[in-house]
């Protein structure tokens, strides 16, 4: 395989590779199953990177600065 995009890779060669990603990260214990997750990939609709950054993305939250405690690189006391 040439490499992990979509163009340069086949279907079979996706699968092949997220079931690769299961064995050697030992995801068959973390409750996502890596087929599931990334079937945008396997079925050539979105890269990885797209589909990894999706999922970060849900865990950037602002926090409040009502507490004093806003950004850390302005509250050098």
């Amino acid at each position: 395989m040439s490499g992990y995009l979509i163009k340069d890779t086949t279907v079979s060669e996706r699968i092949a590779l997220v079931k690769q990603w299961e064995e050697d990260e030992g995801c068959e214990n973390c409750g996502i199953d890596p087929l599931i997750f990334y079937k945008d990939y396997i079925d050539g609709k979105k890269e990885i990177s797209q589909i990894n950054a999706e999922y970060n993305a849900r865990y950037v939250t602002e926090i409040p600065d009502d507490e004093g405690m806003g950004c850390a690189m302005g509250n050098r006391r």
